[in-house]
């Protein structure tokens, strides 16, 4: 038996949500055929592309919002190019008490390891600041303010392009190995890219670009269990935002 043949109760890891599958990554008509992976992962490719590009451009006032919203809609319109308009909408469901608990588990879940991977790198390593940090330090009033709101929509942006190439590694991998070795692989895969396109950010550090790996698989996690975009996107802005409000009110003290 095939595991698109499985039930919803079966072939599913323990700690997955047991009502639905992940989606898009199973053949066509369920989910994308080839040719639409490589429309998709082409768009989530050209999305991140956009956003640096966008970025150099807007980075203040509401304008610093176009940035982030590009690299938002551009996977998603790809999305909906290749399966219809409705099926963005399978990444994002209702969030009620239990999300927001994972969102907040899995925060301090990964703020424990971002703290632990931080101190080894620290103690071994010479590891270049985050410009995002020193930014919001320096910002003015009210571009403090709008940044917390611009990382809030690029950090959603970060979401759908991670799921989007896990799903699609994971489409890729069930073709020739069982279900859950795929998702276990494809999650690496998508944190493994996830760490080396933050390269540019750590000034070319590959060390530093690694250690994001783990940071990112913790992330990712409250998706797998939920199969809601929203659950991860919150635990990982409420992480973001707990590192740049202190590196704020460091600016502020400074000042």
């Amino acid at each position: 038996m095939s595991t698109n043949d499985l039930p919803a109760s079966e072939g599913f890891l323990f700690f997955e949500r047991k009502q639905c599958d992940l989606p898009y990554y199973r053949p066509a008509p369920e989910g994308f055929s080839q040719t639409g992976w490589i429309i998709v992962l082409i768009a989530v490719a050209v999305s991140f592309v956009v956003l640096g590009l966008a970025q150099q451009q807007f980075h203040s006032g509401i304008a610093g919002f176009i940035p982030p919203l590009l690299f938002v809609l551009i996977p998603l319109v790809a999305v909906a190019a290749v399966a219809g308009a409705k099926a963005p909408f399978a990444l994002f469901r209702p969030v009620g008490l239990r999300e927001v608990g994972l969102m907040v588990l899995f925060f301090i879940l990964n703020y424990i390891v971002t703290i632990v991977v931080g101190t080894i790198l620290v103690s071994a390593f010479h590891p270049a600041s985050n410009p995002a940090g020193d930014m919001v330090a320096t910002a003015s009033g009210v571009d403090q303010v709008l940044f917390f709101f611009w990382t809030a929509v690029q950090l959603l942006g970060e979401e759908i392009f991670t799921i989007l190439i896990f799903l699609g590694a994971m489409a890729g991998l069930t073709r020739v190995m069982s279900r859950n070795l795929a998702l276990c692989l494809a999650a690496l895969v998508a944190a493994i890219i996830f760490g080396l396109v933050h390269l540019p950010t750590y000034q070319g550090n590959l060390i530093q670009a690694v250690t994001l790996v783990p940071i990112r698989i913790v992330l990712l996690i409250p998706y797998i269990i939920t199969r809601n975009i929203w659950t991860s996107t919150g635990a990982h802005v409420l992480n973001d935002w707990t590192t740049f409000g202190m590196a704020a009110y460091a600016g502020m003290q400074a000042g």
